[in-house]
């Protein structure tokens, strides 16, 4: 089976947007999945001696909705930087205009790295 060919991809206002959009709504549900999970453990939860069975798995799901948020953060500090490029030109830009900090970009990456998720950068 031949290799697929690689895609271009567009970097237009509106396709950062619709990526970033994509991006937080899974964020809201990887996070509402992970209070769902916490709040049925400690419902389960009946004896002192349930908290050393239940607790890593409540410590695991308050690092996801940590994680969430951090993540959160860092799109929505993204997109004010993409607002305010958007309304200095009218035309499209690029991630050079940006203006990130190289720890903002290497924070994603790192992070998209050590997280076990679907989507990864390569």
């Amino acid at each position: 089976m031949p290799r697929p060919t690689k895609k271009t991809i567009n970097l237009t206002k509106d396709s950062m947007l619709s990526l970033m959009q994509e991006i937080y709504n899974e964020l809201v549900e990887q996070r509402n999945t992970a209070i769902r999970i916490q709040n049925k453990m400690l419902n389960m939860m009946k004896e002192p001696e349930d908290m050393t069975l239940i607790g890593p798995v409540i410590e695991k799901q308050q690092k996801i909705i940590n994680d969430c948020v951090e993540k959160k953060l860092t799109l929505s500090k993204l997109q004010s930087t993409m607002w305010q490029k958007s309304t200095e030109k009218e035309d499209d830009f690029t991630l050079s205009d940006m203006d990130l900090d190289d720890e903002t970009i290497q924070s994603l990456i790192h992070k998209d790295i050590s997280d076990d998720k679907n989507y990864k950068m390569k």
